[in-house]
């Protein structure tokens, strides 16, 4: 073989072999291990991801479940979340007509997901108040009942109902749960257990400090219209409106109003408004564990 075509030749063959037998200063192999690498993390991260999902989501389920019973007010010390999650009832709502829905695991029913559907949600427009842009035809309710308040016919009445509530503030969507009184008009607990808020400022909707200011605040006015704002500074305890305000957050003037746009979407006649009026009218009140179709 002439010298020219030995200089030429690839040492260890031709094709990837070929070139992964060329020196370690080589451009072609540097270039070459750098993509082998590449596609042997994303397998590794893919495959990890894949597997590890289940656990995710488990960790995910018991998360909120824990969020909901703190927001319950059911003290769930030294138990397993799930087994002191029984006491909560889990309903489906459709929220045109506030009647309940049956579905076979409401635990298991993600309103995001539906929001994303356009055959398990509508288009807002206008009315998106909340900046959600689709709002889910059905959304979960989560009750709590109790012997202590039974009605002379023997069934248990709601003590606690819990709603999730979702809008936009500043940066992200904030996820969250109020708790209502049996009257269905004022907030016993409010938490934001999910939100991307600037730290120290919008961020401070997550501040237990901030979220006990809602207690026993009014949401709903005598005629069944949302009532509640976040003001933009302290609450004069003496004004006449007192009850339906909350201070609101220094600095955060748009998270805040994020809040107000969201109750007021939620509790409203787009929202949970239908189905509020007919727990307050007590048609309800006696449906206990069975479902309506």
């Amino acid at each position: 073989m002439p010298p020219e075509a030995q200089s030429t030749q690839t040492p260890g063959g031709s094709g990837l072999f070929g070139i992964f037998s060329r020196p370690n200063d080589d451009p072609l192999k540097t270039v070459a291990v750098a993509l082998v690498l590449c596609l042997a993390c994303s397998v590794v991260v893919s495959a990890t991801a894949v597997g590890l999902r289940p656990l995710q989501e488990r960790n995910e389920s018991l998360a909120l479940k824990r969020e909901i019973l703190r927001v319950a007010g059911l003290d769930t010390s030294g138990q397993d979340i799930d087994q002191a999650f029984e006491a909560i009832e889990v309903r489906l709502v459709d929220l045109d007509s506030g009647d309940y829905v049956e579905h076979p695991d409401p635990m298991s029913y993600s309103y995001r997901d539906a929001g994303n559907d356009p055959q398990a949600s509508i288009a807002l427009g206008e009315q998106d108040i909340a900046g959600i842009r689709r709002r889910p035809d059905k959304m979960p309710v989560y009750l709590v009942r109790s012997d202590s308040t039974a009605d002379s016919s023997g069934g248990e009445q709601i003590e606690t109902l819990i709603l999730p509530v979702y809008g936009y503030g500043l940066w992200s969507t904030m996820h969250g749960l109020v708790a209502l009184y049996p009257d269905g008009r004022r907030a016993k607990a409010l938490s934001f257990y999910e939100q991307l808020e600037t730290a120290g400022l919008g961020g401070e909707v997550a501040n237990p400090r901030w979220q006990a200011k809602w207690q026993d605040k009014t949401l709903i006015g005598a005629n069944g219209e949302p009532v509640i704002r976040v003001a933009k500074g302290p609450v004069d305890p003496n004004a006449p409106n007192a009850d339906q305000r909350v201070d609101g957050l220094s600095g955060a003037t748009l998270t805040t109003n994020g809040v107000t746009h969201l109750m007021q979407f939620w509790l409203g006649e787009q929202g949970f408004g239908p189905y509020l009026e007919k727990l307050r009218a007590g048609s309800l009140a006696d449906a206990g564990n069975q479902t309506e179709g």
